[in-house]
C-alpha cells in the first residue's frame, strides 16, 4: 500500500526505528520531488514532512514491505545520482538519497526486510500444512 489512508498498524514508529533518514520522494500524482523524513520499522516504511517524529505525528504515507517485490538502484532510469526504486505488484516508487552510502544503506535495509518478510510468510505457510 502506498500513501493515502495511512494505517500505522500499531507500529510505534517514533521509537527505535530500524532505519530513518532524509530522502527525496517523487509524488504519486504530481511528479515533483519532495524531501521527506523516512522511518522503517516492523515491516513498514513511513514518511513525514519533518524529522521531529513523535507519538502524535501523522505519517504522510506508508509502504508495507510485505507487498514489496524488489529494491534496486535507479540512477540510470531516472538519470539522477543516488536514486533507487522500491517495487510492488502495482507500483514503483522512486527515491533519491543524499549520497551513495545512504542509497546503499537504504537498499540493503529494505532488501533485508523484504527477505525477512518473505521468509516469515513461508514459515507461516509451512505451519498451516
Amino acid at each position: 500500500m502506498f500513501g493515502a489512508a495511512v494505517q500505522t498498524g500499531g507500529v510505534e514508529f517514533w521509537e527505535a526505528p530500524e532505519r530513518s533518514g532524509w530522502l527525496m520522494k517523487q509524488g504519486a500524482i504530481i511528479k515533483t520531488w519532495r524531501r521527506r523524513w523516512f522511518v522503517m520499522k516492523q515491516g513498514k516504511i513511513f514518511w513525514f514532512k519533518s524529522d521531529d517524529v513523535n507519538s502524535k505525528s501523522v505519517p504522510r504515507g506508508v509502504v508495507e514491505i510485505k507487498g514489496c517485490l524488489s529494491v534496486k538502484g535507479a540512477e540510470e532510469m531516472l538519470n539522477k545520482p543516488y536514486a533507487f526504486e522500491v517495487s510492488t505488484r502495482d507500483k514503483t516508487m522512486y527515491f533519491i538519497a543524499d549520497n551513495d552510502r545512504e542509497k546503499e544503506d537504504w537498499i540493503n535495509a529494505v532488501g533485508r526486510a523484504i527477505v525477512k518478510q518473505s521468509s516469515s510468510m513461508q514459515d507461516n505457510e509451512v505451519m498451516n500444512y
